[in-house]
């Protein structure tokens, strides 16, 4: 049976006095049914013809409903910077009530926020395709912040019912507004008095909220350049993520994987087999550096340079470059039956074989750079243009080499 305003009005009044913040979640969703209902009720609704419905339920709740409706006659009529803008005065609306009251809004938040960040990306994408300025992200970023200082100065709510328990799902929220309108340098803010505040661990809160926050911090310290950082916080987000969460999965694993190679840790086949988006993109370098195939390499990052640039991810994979030569020599050492004194010729000629056009004297930088950086254990004789390996363990295990990222970032 449809739902009239007048039945919303009192399901609205109802969730509110029972406290239940899912159902008052579900009512406020601008995608539940009763959307389309008063939408069709009311064919072109407007602050003034809705007024008469002030004072029905009580305040701020009577303005939420009427905002609530508006904001569907938006989206349904395909007006997103107009939703925007009047979700915006119901999220306004409901921070009145919210500060408040205890964790039992939190459901209710946390769907009028996403729904905020959704209409903003609607908003700024039609703008965009209309040749319009619409900085409706960068908004909706600065009132998600809001309710985060919202919920972190709350200390009046028993732990159980704290509004402390939204804390990671709202930052996870504004970290993605940040990154979409590629203001990240703003996220130190947030997570300066995110460590300044006594909250809970981490590890309490549900495990969705902790797989966003280490992914967005993983990904910050990656842009930072703390590769080790962010191998670990990617790492324990993958390992976390829900296994039906492909997106987030193939997500997490776009930069994983580039980090994981620089460790010598190359992905399985059954992993990739999972993940097309991903195989297509890292199998090229992937066989390169399992082949020593060094011009297949070259030509794998020319091919993807454009994909790899807007991932940010092009320079990492361009260390890996050094893996692969690797390969190259130690195919070459294996071909000389393993010898522990091998003339810089033969290192010349595999990268001349692999399509590499270099001279002798490039040769023998490469290798002395293998050296310096842990890939080869020995040392070089220029005079007899030798170069002498260990017995124990000429080419050591990628793996086990010391400070892998610390060579990156100069």
């Amino acid at each position: 049976m449809p739902t009239d305003f007048v039945t919303y009005l009192s399901q609205i009044n109802n969730a509110v006095i029972a406290e239940n913040g899912n159902d008052l979640a579900y009512l406020l969703r601008p995608t539940s049914p009763q959307g389309k209902d008063l939408v069709k009720e009311f064919r072109n609704p407007t602050k003034q013809t809705l007024r008469r419905f002030e004072g029905a339920i009580m305040s701020p709740w009577d303005e939420i409903a009427i905002s609530y409706v508006l904001t569907c006659s938006h989206v349904a009529r395909k007006r997103p910077g107009e939703a925007f803008k009047e979700h915006s005065q119901l999220v306004s609306s409901f921070f009145r009530f919210f500060t408040e009251n205890r964790g039992w809004t939190l459901p209710a938040l946390f769907s009028i926020l996403r729904d905020l960040r959704d209409l903003a990306f609607d908003a700024d994408l039609h703008a965009k395709y209309n040749d319009e300025k619409s900085e409706a992200m960068e908004e909706a970023a600065r009132i998600i912040a809001k309710a985060f200082s919202n919920c972190i100065t709350d200390r009046t709510s028993p732990p159980d019912q704290s509004r402390k328990w939204g804390i990671y799902y709202v930052v996870g929220l504004i970290l993605k507004c940040y990154f979409r309108v590629k203001r990240i340098s703003l996220a130190k803010n947030i997570l300066r008095a995110l460590h300044a505040n006594d909250i809970p661990p981490l590890t309490s809160y549900p495990r969705s909220h902790q797989v966003t926050y280490r992914y967005y911090i993983g990904m910050l310290n990656f842009l930072n350049e703390d590769f080790e950082k962010a191998e670990e916080e990617l790492t324990l987000a993958f390992y976390h993520c829900h296994t039906g969460a492909h997106s987030n999965q193939e997500r997490i694993l776009m930069y994983l994987i580039p980090l994981r190679i620089i460790r010598g840790h190359l992905p399985a086949n059954e992993l990739l087999d999972r993940f097309p988006v991903l195989k297509r993109l890292y199998m090229p370098f992937i066989s390169a550096i399992r082949k020593g195939d060094l011009s297949g390499f070259d030509r794998a990052l020319d091919a993807a340079e454009h994909t790899l640039l807007g991932l940010n991810v092009w320079l990492t994979l361009e260390k890996a470059r050094e893996i692969c030569m690797r390969s190259l020599f130690r195919r070459a050492w294996i071909a000389s039956d393993k010898s522990t004194r091998m003339p810089i010729l033969v290192f010349y000629v595999s990268l001349k074989i692999s399509g590499i056009e270099i001279t002798l004297e490039e040769a023998e930088c490469f290798v002395a750079n293998m050296i310096h950086r842990g890939y080869i254990k020995g040392y070089i004789s220029h005079e007899r243009q030798m170069v002498v390996l260990s017995q124990a363990s000429a080419f050591p295990k990628i793996a086990d080499r010391q400070a892998p990222f610390s060579y990156m970032t100069l």
